[in-house]
């Protein structure tokens, strides 16, 4: 099977590439595929898919998804497109919401108007973001979505990706589009960098380094967070999963975490002297930031839809985390 990835050389976008050419911890060796693969870099790193470049197999293009005689060519190829490029990240978004909106929004509608002409098989990637502040707990579906005023550039991702799952819903309905809507959940793991503000990758490399851990807030939100490897099974599972077209499905672990105890439990895993130090929300992204209290995900439709179940605990998540960042941090002193 020939399959196109946008954001390819992205975190998720990667283990994704992994998984379906038949290397590394999260692949199925048995299920391997042509894979094609386009990212502008702006997230993501030629570092995260350097050694897929000796496969046969596996073909790259560094350019952004709005170049539209290029996605013609990629989408005309390939039977199978994974939608993972956006602009994503808190501190990203604060600094460049026309880049968020655009990218997330026009790309899409120019990936769906490609697919939608030849009926080719798309899942794209949406964010538990859209559920906005919502105190409904856990987050299902069908549930409805609360998000702050229009003028606070904190809600302009959750937007962009709302409008991305309307337009996926809008081709599915009336173009009879192929598409599955996947809701990600904090996903984490190796070759997750904290540059845009997630959070366990931030504080594992404090804590490797000896420095404080910034919490921002007062720690007491609460967080649940999915292993890189039972996000892209589920991805891969996903694309011959019919019963899943014209669906928005929630991907996570439901194990519930403060950023309070997670800090702490980071330290001790890194066996650092490292402090926690605090900072508001208005200080680290400006006036007006508002912030979820919590966010847990019903996986109960994934599961009765394609039987996902995540294998991989908290602990699984930070250890293998960890073990990453120190190699890297070794590797970059030799």
């Amino acid at each position: 099977m020939k399959i196109l990835i946008t954001g390819g050389a992205g975190f998720i976008g990667s283990h994704l590439c992994d998984r379906l050419i038949g290397v590394g911890a999260g692949s199925d060796s048995g299920s391997k595929h042509e894979i094609f693969v386009i990212d502008d870099l702006s997230t993501g790193s030629i570092e995260n898919i350097e050694h897929l470049k000796v496969h046969k197999n596996f073909h790259y293009v560094i350019d952004t998804i709005t170049n539209k005689s290029l996605m013609r060519e990629l989408i005309d190829k390939c039977d199978v497109i994974y939608h993972l490029a956006a602009a994503v990240g808190v501190k990203l978004i604060m600094e460049r919401p026309v880049h968020t909106i655009e990218t997330n929004i026009y790309g899409t509608e120019l990936i769906f108007q490609c697919a939608a002409q030849k009926g080719k098989r798309t899942i794209i990637a949406s964010t538990s973001e859209v559920y906005g502040k919502s105190s409904k707990i856990p987050f299902s579906e069908d549930d409805d979505l609360v998000l702050g005023p229009t003028n606070i550039a904190r809600w302009s991702y959750a937007c962009s990706k709302a409008i991305d799952e309307y337009l996926a819903h809008a081709y599915w309905n009336e173009k009879r589009l192929p598409v599955t809507v996947v809701r990600f959940f904090n996903t984490v793991g190796p070759r997750q960098v904290g540059h845009y503000g997630m959070v366990i990758p931030r504080f594992i490399k404090s804590a490797l380094a000896g420095e404080n851990l910034t919490i921002y807030g007062d720690g007491h939100q609460s967080r649940c967070f999915g292993h890189v490897n039972d996000i892209v099974r589920a991805l891969d599972e996903l694309k011959d999963a019919n019963n899943t077209l014209g669906e928005t499905i929630n991907l996570g672990q439901p194990e519930e975490i403060s950023i309070n105890e997670l800090a702490v439990k980071i330290i001790e895993m890194c066996e650092s002297k490292s402090k926690l130090q605090y900072v508001s929300f208005d200080e680290a992204y400006g006036p007006g930031f508002e912030d979820m209290k919590k966010r847990v995900p019903d996986i109960s439709k994934a599961k009765r839809l394609f039987g996902f179940t995540p294998k991989y605990k908290l602990n699984d998540i930070l250890r293998d985390t960890i073990s990453y960042h120190r190699q890297h941090q070794l590797s970059s002193r030799s």
